[in-house]
C-alpha cells in the first residue's frame, strides 16, 4: 500500500464514543487535580500567614486570628450578601475601619445576642475610655441594630465573598457528598495515573524487545498490517474483476462482429 493511502486511511478514522468519553474524563480529571493543587496552595499561603501573625500577636496578648470565614444564614445583608454565601474576614485595627465597611462581630443586640453577625458600619463613635463603638445595620433591614458594637467584639472586616459556598459545605458535610466530591475523584485520578504508569512500563518493554528482536511488531502494528493486507487484497480483487469485465466486453464485441 502506498504511503498516501495509509495516511488517508488514518485520516478517515473517527473517534468512537468511548474515545470521546475518555478525552472528556481526562480533561475533567486534570481540571479537578489542578483545582485541588490551587486550593492547597491558597490554603498553604493563608496558613503560613496565619501562623506568622499568631506568633507575632502572642507577645502582644492579642489572640484573635488574622483571618476567619463564615457562612451567612440570614437574609439581613441581601442583596449584597445572600443566604449560603461565605465571607472571608481579616482582623484589622479598629481605627482603620470606616463607614460602609462590612464587619463580622459577636452581637450584643437583643435580637442576635451571642450570635456572630455580619452587618455594615453606618456610624462610628468613641466611648469615654477612648475605645471605638460602631453602629451597624443589615442592608436588608429597615432599622439599625439596637446595640453598638465594641471594638473587642469584632472578628474582622469582610474582604472576600464566595457565592453559594454554603450549599457545598452542607453537601460535603454529608457522607455521600464527601464520597462523590472527594473520594471518587481522587480514586479516579489515582486510577488514571496507574494506567499511565502501566502504559509507560509497557512501552519500555516493547522498546527493549524491539532492540532484541528487530522484526517484533506490537498489536497496533499487527492490526495496521492486517488493514494494509486487507486493503491490498481488496484492490487486487477489484483490479481482477475489472480485467474480467473488460475481457467479457471484448469477447462480446467479437461475437457481435
Amino acid at each position: 500500500m502506498e504511503t498516501d493511502d495509509i495516511m488517508a486511511l488514518n485520516d478517515s478514522h473517527h473517534p468512537t464514543f468511548f474515545e470521546n468519553l475518555k478525552r472528556v474524563y481526562n480533561f475533567v480529571a486534570k481540571v479537578f487535580l489542578y483545582s485541588i493543587i490551587l486550593i492547597m496552595v491558597f490554603l498553604g499561603v493563608l496558613f503560613f500567614t496565619y501562623a506568622l501573625d499568631y506568633v507575632k500577636n502572642i507577645s502582644k496578648g492579642n489572640y484573635k486570628p488574622l483571618y476567619g470565614a463564615y457562612v451567612i444564614v440570614s437574609p439581613s445583608m441581601v442583596p449584597t450578601i445572600k443566604v449560603q454565601d461565605a465571607v472571608v474576614v481579616k482582623n484589622v485595627p479598629p481605627e482603620k475601619l470606616r463607614k460602609g465597611d462590612i464587619i463580622t462581630f459577636i452581637s450584643t443586640d437583643s435580637r442576635y445576642a451571642g450570635l456572630t453577625v455580619t452587618h455594615r458600619i453606618i456610624d462610628i463613635e468613641k466611648s469615654e475610655d477612648g475605645k471605638f463603638l460602631f453602629r451597624t445595620k443589615g442592608d436588608n433591614n429597615n432599622t439599625p441594630d439596637d446595640a453598638l458594637v465594641t471594638q473587642d467584639n469584632i472578628d474582622g472586616r469582610v474582604f472576600l465573598k464566595i457565592p453559594k459556598i454554603g450549599y457545598l459545605q452542607y453537601f460535603l458535610s454529608q457522607s455521600y457528598g464527601w464520597i462523590i466530591c472527594i473520594v471518587l475523584p481522587c480514586l479516579a485520578v489515582i486510577a488514571v495515573e496507574i494506567v499511565r504508569i502501566f502504559k509507560t512500563a509497557r512501552r519500555s518493554v516493547v522498546r527493549r524487545i524491539k532492540r532484541e528482536k528487530p522484526d517484533f511488531k506490537t498489536k497496533k502494528q499487527r492490526n495496521a498490517h492486517k488493514v494494509e493486507v486487507i486493503s491490498t487484497q481488496k484492490e487486487e480483487r477489484n483490479k481482477k474483476k475489472k480485467e474480467e469485465e473488460e475481457e467479457i466486453e471484448i469477447i462480446t464485441m467479437d461475437d457481435f462482429d
